[in-house]
């Protein structure tokens, strides 16, 4: 019996090992769109509703910050809502729900259950391996780099539909994605072209 404790043992050391060098990514914002289907007063919102900002001379959207998940929401007249601040899809959902309970305080009832768009999804993360920037921003297309303005390198990787900030320790952001799925495929695409020129 014990043999075969061991041999678990180190398949599970194994298993640990492995995941340890795959990159770790992370959704830090999700930005989504969606619609109450309501015409919403917001004026009366603004007045009437605690953390709410609304300058309609600036701009013709109210943003309401939400304590819990914390996030914020941008309402428009017409029921378009986006929100911003969530790290997966139930605090979305959650946040969207405050948005609907805010609103029955002054007398809006929504009665639909909103359909969400994501237009965003930004994760951040470590590939685990030094980046020189300079050799990079000669060896890849589609980058930006201006060390003196800006740290990091920008890479438009077009074929995932994702842009990275990468970072001379190793550290990446991924933005434009729209799942975690899109995230870590991304990511994967992105350390085999990193692998061709390094």
């Amino acid at each position: 019996m014990a043999p075969k404790k061991k041999a678990k043992k180190k398949t599970a050391e194994k298993a640990e090992k492995k995941s340890d060098d795959e990159p770790k990514t992370k959704v830090v914002n999700i930005v989504i769109s969606s619609s109450l289907e309501h015409d919403i007063p917001l004026e009366k919102m603004a007045a009437t509703l605690p953390n709410t900002e609304y300058n309609p001379e600036q701009f013709p959207g109210l943003v309401i910050r939400i304590k819990e998940p914390k996030t914020s929401a941008l309402i428009f007249s017409s029921g378009k809502i986006v929100c911003t601040g969530a790290r997966n899809l139930d605090e979305v959902d959650k946040s969207i729900q405050q948005v609907i309970k805010a609103l029955e305080k002054i007398n809006i009832k929504i009665t639909i259950k909103p359909v969400v768009n994501v237009q965003n999804m930004v994760a951040h993360g470590d590939i685990g391996m030094a980046l020189n920037l300079n050799n990079l921003a000669m060896k890849l297309d589609n980058t930006e780099y201006e060390p003196e303005q800006f740290p990091g390198l920008v890479y438009k990787l077009k074929d995932a539909n994702a842009t990275f900030l990468l970072f001379s320790n190793g550290k990446i952001v991924c933005t434009g994605t729209k799942s975690e799925d899109e995230v870590h495929v991304a990511v994967e695409k992105l350390i085999v072209n990193l692998k061709k020129v390094i």
